[in-house]
């Protein structure tokens, strides 16, 4: 019993008072900052951030669970990556540097895209101006 309610109350411990947080170490950097670039890419940043604050006191169970669905995930994932997020994932600070870094790319994405957008807002406006008056009737009349 008493084994039982050693692990029950790590499951949700919130770490020792005055511990220091550990550095995560290069390769670990790499893991978390490949799965935010996904998370990026796939534009799924919002759902990723409400997930993982949602889900932020159990990662623990999570982290357990990663362990149980571990051979099926093998098929996406190399194993020695996917077991050291499962090992990281058991500390509580680093969902919040995966949220920290998901935020991170997530907004120099968006102002890449703002730049981007921009510049093909001038560049339309620009060819837009630089059409003589019957290729613009012919526009509004028939269209591109």
């Amino acid at each position: 019993m008493n084994v039982f309610s050693m692990t029950f109350r790590d499951m949700f411990s919130l770490g020792a008072k005055g511990k220091e947080k550990e550095e995560l170490t290069p390769q670990q950097e790499e893991i978390l900052t490949k799965i935010a670039r996904k998370v990026v890419l796939w534009k799924m940043s919002v759902p990723a951030v409400l997930f993982l604050e949602s889900v932020k006191p159990l990662n623990y169970i999570g982290s357990q669970m990663m362990a149980f669905f571990e051979p099926f995930v093998q098929t996406l994932f190399s194993w020695k990556d996917y077991d050291e997020f499962r090992k990281m994932m058991e500390e509580r600070g680093t969902i919040e540097r995966l949220l920290r870094r998901i935020e991170e790319l997530d907004s120099e994405t968006q102002a890449k895209e703002k730049v981007l957008k921009e510049e093909r807002k001038l560049k339309k406006k620009k060819e837009w101006r630089e059409k003589s008056f019957k290729e613009k009737v012919r526009y509004f009349l028939i269209g591109r």
